[in-house]
């Protein structure tokens, strides 16, 4: 026996030779961190060995694969282009896709035949797993493309006890912290500009908001909390409705940083200065923070790691190894405040 393999070799040979499972070769040949370098070695070497050569068309053929990943978004375009929010999510789930050599479909889902569309697009097979962002409570998406069969990881959640796999920021400390920060500079009469509640992000980041008036000792008052729909305009309408209602604010804390421009316009128009008196907080820490005058104060959350940390998941979850023990299905991911200009 002369000790070559006949054929061409097989990830199950390499395995063998390594001394590892299938699904570590799998990680070594993707390029996974979560392997020891001892490990990588030792399959580095069963490859060289055996001459084993990864098919990239083989194993999608095998696996019934198209080696794309569809990221849905059910937004018009007119908030996705405006929003930093989602570029910067694009941004980070392209470039960990770009890196497993994977295909970005990026889907924009408006309208109920639309979402029709989609399904029956998921349905032929075309993509290996679907990453969504934007999630309201009512939506049928996440439910109907697990009934496909089809790997999902979300970008945020629908409820406390989420079943889907997702990515998330520590929504309710984002609140928290920016109250204590704005009780910390001495206000009393803190509004908030919600997001639309039929999103849990919307609901985490208020409930984070009434914790903080809590530890503070402030009674909370439904007069000084304004619903409004995560854009510019949501926030100025949201703001003049507060300062109809409790014209004696002096502090607010805007559920994203786009709704905070908003109601810094609303309060200019009001004649109400920032900070001297009205001060505010956003969340994102997106360049319109950044470029607003004054500079806002924002809560930041990695939205590029979420986009990167949510195609990792994916990844994993289509390779067949995302279930082993001790990996997570949820993440959350900190938060942390940006103090500028405007409190």
């Amino acid at each position: 026996m002369s000790g070559r393999q006949s054929g061409r070799p097989t990830l199950e040979q390499v395995a063998a030779r390594a001394g590892v499972g299938r699904g570590t070769v799998s990680r070594v040949i993707n390029g996974s961190p979560r392997v020891s370098e001892r490990t990588r070695t030792a399959v580095a070497r069963a490859v060289a060995e055996l001459g084993y050569v990864p098919n990239q068309a083989a194993r999608a053929l095998a696996g019934s694969r198209t080696d794309a990943i569809a990221l849905v978004i059910p937004e018009a375009e007119a908030r996705l282009f405006a929003e930093p929010y989602f570029l910067d999510l694009i941004r980070g789930v392209s470039a960990e896709l770009a890196e497993a050599d994977k295909q970005l479909l990026l889907t924009l889902v408006r309208s109920e035949q639309e979402r029709q569309r989609f399904e029956q697009y998921l349905a032929a097979q075309r993509v290996d797993g679907v990453l969504l962002a934007s999630v309201h409570g009512d939506d049928p998406l996440p439910d109907r493309i697990r009934d496909l069969g089809l790997p999902l990881v979300m970008n945020g959640r629908r409820a406390e006890a989420e079943p889907v796999p997702y990515v998330d920021s520590d929504n309710i400390g984002a609140g928290r912290a920016a109250v204590a920060h704005l009780v910390g500079r001495g206000r009393t009469r803190i509004a908030t500009v919600t997001g639309p509640l039929d999103m849990y992000v919307a609901r985490a980041r208020l409930g984070g908001y009434r914790a903080g008036l809590a530890e503070a000792g402030l009674a909370p008052d439904e007069g000084l909390v304004s619903t409004g729909d995560f854009t510019e305009e949501g926030g100025r309408r949201a703001m003049r409705r507060l300062l109809d209602r409790s014209p004696d604010l002096d502090a607010v804390f805007a559920a994203s940083d786009v709704m905070a421009a908003g109601a810094r316009a609303a309060l200019r128009e009001a004649g109400r200065r920032v900070p001297r008196d009205v001060a505010l907080v956003g969340v994102d820490d997106s360049p319109v923070a950044r470029l607003m005058d004054p500079p806002l104060t924002s809560v930041r959350q990695p939205i590029e790691e979420m986009g990167r940390t949510m195609a990792r998941m994916l990844i994993r979850e289509i390779q067949g190894i995302a279930t082993e023990p001790g990996e997570p299905r949820r993440h959350v991911l900190p938060t942390e405040l940006v103090v500028r200009r405007s409190c």
